[in-house]
């Protein structure tokens, strides 16, 4: 097995808090962030368009909670609802009525790694998710 593989296997073995840790850990040790491209992109064009350093000394904030929203079920309804059955704790009929009123917030007000687990669960069952 590879290194590669091997960092791989450790990471999937992590709880959500030490992943957390650990992107913190590489941010401070290599001087960079995780920040998803389009929000890096957002962040540096008031800064570009300042031209004075100004906008660069004003903190930028970033977005904490996190909406996983159901946009449709696709092909595999029923796998669909026992998924968000398991995320939200919801009755068979809540979580049925829910899957079949998409678009419709599975998850709301999470964190980006609860969103992104959520996202992972549905859309390897064939749903299609938004995180907002």
């Amino acid at each position: 097995m590879s290194k590669i593989d091997t960092i791989i296997e450790m990471i999937e073995g992590l709880n959500v808090l030490e992943l957390v840790e650990l992107k913190k850990k590489m941010e401070e040790k290599w001087g960079v962030t995780a920040a998803a491209p389009v929000m890096a992109m957002g962040a540096a064009m008031p800064v570009a368009a300042a031209g004075d350093g100004a906008a660069a000394a004003a903190p930028v904030e970033e977005k904490t909670e996190f909406d996983v929203i159901l946009k449709e079920a696709g092909p595999n309804k029923i796998q669909v609802i026992k998924v968000v059955r398991e995320l939200t704790s919801l009755g068979l009929k809540e979580a049925k009525d829910l899957v079949e009123g998409a678009p419709k917030p599975v998850r709301e007000g999470v964190s980006k790694e609860e969103a992104e687990a959520a996202k992972a669960k549905l859309t390897e069952v064939g749903a299609v998710v938004e995180i907002k």
